[in-house]
């Protein structure tokens, strides 16, 4: 009885921040259904009969119990706090100044996990899953393990950023933590399916022997697992704890590798445990413990359609954003460079790998500007509208074009800064042939260059996309990287078939600017009728 009080005060207060003083029991009753609450557990969880009895119990205090007269929800009180007063156009500038400096360097802190993997490598030659040691076939094994784990988790991740980060706006953190416990099984499980459908096709066309097969199933299932416990930790806003994860993980890998006899294989695997292990006592712990001061227990559960309704044009957007990523590697390996036939259908190309690991730079130290640029965007939409009368939308739509297109030169700024920073990479004596005693050779060069570009434009729609998402619009970038990636596909296949493999790198650039291009017109389309967007998404 006790713990059924306590749940209907949760639930009051629950609703209250939701929709404030209610018009009516039936707006009660559907914010209850919302909540994923059904009526045969309103019984067991707060001692109702059904779920009417039970709206009509919040109408009833929610209406006439003092604490609760002039309950305002969270956005109201949002704006309460915020204060009612109005921005001057002359006022943008330090704003944005203050946005700048507050989530610029969010992003490129995200960069920290990385970052140690590229000082382990130039100390030790060694990170969490690579090893400058590894024959060809051996880093076909681990880089393809790595490709599977991420490709067959990438929807999955896109899912629990939009779906989860929904329940968390609202602080409904029971669904935060059932949600993600649901993606990371429904992940997992993925990730088995596709390690199944792998060895079914090597069973009957023997692509691969078992051993090397075995090696891509443990970095695959590995890999993935860490990506689907790392991607929660952004929604709840505790990025901290990958960095840890990550570092702890590296640490112990580099120790079993520098002071036992241990294979780097296995060195590797007990490295990517740590970090998962990690990774998900954080999470157990934090939702406890966040879930744990409502005193509140219920049966709610996430429920299966409602997020494949929601969310399966995220999970495909997430899937073929990552397909993408890594076609044109995919392409230049499987290409014959001899006389003779590769020994397998896929063989890792080292020439290559070097282009495009240096050039995915660009891609990464561009993640500030979007970080920047989608947190600016999100203030600016209710500044703006604050500041526009309501007979003006056009004044609406025109100040935050405006601002886009600030970003955009943003963006191409601070990449010709990144393009610097890789030719002293290339050329400095500090550089790659200081760090590791060779020169980089015409090819990585070659593939370097063209690579960067690529992941420019990349970065460029993927702005673009985010623009999209955040008003609820995923269709249009759905098709453009679905159409990117046949773009990638045809283009480069062509050219490395008919030219060299190197040229694989320019089916990348193809499709990016194929990308670039459709989610360019659908966000000026966007930007034409914003008032009307941001209408229809709240």
């Amino acid at each position: 009885m006790e713990i059924q009080n306590e749940n209907i005060k949760t639930l009051i207060l629950d609703i209250r921040d939701r929709i404030g003083r209610p018009v009516s029991n039936r707006v009660v009753m559907a914010t209850i259904e919302s909540l994923g609450i059904r009526n045969k557990d309103t019984e067991s969880d707060y001692g109702i009969p059904s779920i009417y009895e039970l709206a009509d119990l919040v109408y009833y205090e929610l209406t006439t119990a003092d604490e609760h007269v002039g309950a305002k929800n969270l956005k109201e009180k949002e704006a309460e706090a915020n204060g009612p007063k109005m921005i001057q156009l002359s006022d943008y500038m330090w704003v944005k100044t203050k946005i700048f400096l507050e989530y610029y360097p969010k992003g490129i802190l995200h960069l920290i996990p990385i970052l140690l993997q590229i000082a382990a490598i130039v100390v030790f030659g060694y990170s969490l899953w690579t090893y400058v040691g590894f024959n060809q076939v051996q880093s076909t094994a681990v880089v393809l393990g790595v490709i599977v784990g991420l490709v067959s988790t990438g929807g999955f991740v896109q899912v629990i950023g939009k779906q989860a980060s929904f329940y968390w706006n609202h602080r409904d953190y029971v669904m935060v933590r059932e949600t993600v416990n649901y993606l990371l099984k429904a992940g997992s499980i993925s990730i088995g399916l596709v390690l199944a459908a792998i060895f079914v096709c090597n069973f009957f066309f023997h692509i691969y022997p078992y051993e090397v097969l075995l090696i891509v199933f443990v970095y695959a299932f590995l890999i993935g697992l860490l990506l689907l416990l790392l991607a929660p930790l952004h929604t709840i806003q505790q990025r901290w704890v990958i960095s840890l994860a990550i570092i702890s993980g590296t640490a112990v890998a580099i120790t079993l590798k520098t002071q036992t006899n241990l294979m780097t294989y296995f060195t590797h695997w007990f490295g990517i445990a740590t970090a998962v292990i990690i990774a998900k006592t954080f999470l157990v712990i934090f939702f406890k413990v966040k879930i744990g001061k409502k005193k509140a227990i219920t049966n709610m559960r996430a429920k299966t359609a409602i997020i494949l309704y929601h969310n399966y044009k995220y999970f495909l957007y997430g899937l073929f954003t990552y397909i993408f990523i890594f076609t044109d590697r995919i392409l230049a390996w499987s290409c014959p460079q001899g006389d003779g036939p590769l020994p397998f259908i896929v063989l890792f190309e080292k020439n290559y790998e070097l282009g495009m690991d240096m050039a995915i730079l660009m891609f990464l130290l561009l993640a500030g500007v979007l970080e920047f640029s989608i947190a600016s965007f999100t203030k600016f939409l209710d500044i703006t509208q604050k500041v526009t009368a309501y007979d003006n939308p056009g004044f609406f739509n025109k100040k935050l074009k405006q601002m886009y297109w600030q970003h955009i030169f943003f963006l191409f700024l601070t990449a010709a800064a990144i393009f610097v920073l890789i030719y002293f990479m290339i050329y400095a004596s500090w550089g790659y042939s200081g760090q590791f005693n060779e020169e980089l050779l015409g090819i990585s060069v070659k593939v370097c260059v063209l690579g960067a570009i690529g992941y420019l434009l990349l970065a460029w729609g993927m702005l673009n996309t985010l623009y999209l998402f955040t008003l609820g619009q995923p269709a249009k970038p759905l098709k453009a990287i679905m159409t990117a990636v046949l773009v990638n596909i045809g283009v480069g296949f062509a050219l490395s078939r008919f030219i060299s493999y190197e040229y694989a790198v320019l089916g990348m650039v193809c499709g990016a600017a194929v990308f670039v291009a459709m989610t360019l017109r659908a966000n000026m389309k966007f930007f034409n009728n914003l008032d009307y967007h941001y209408y229809a998404a709240y």
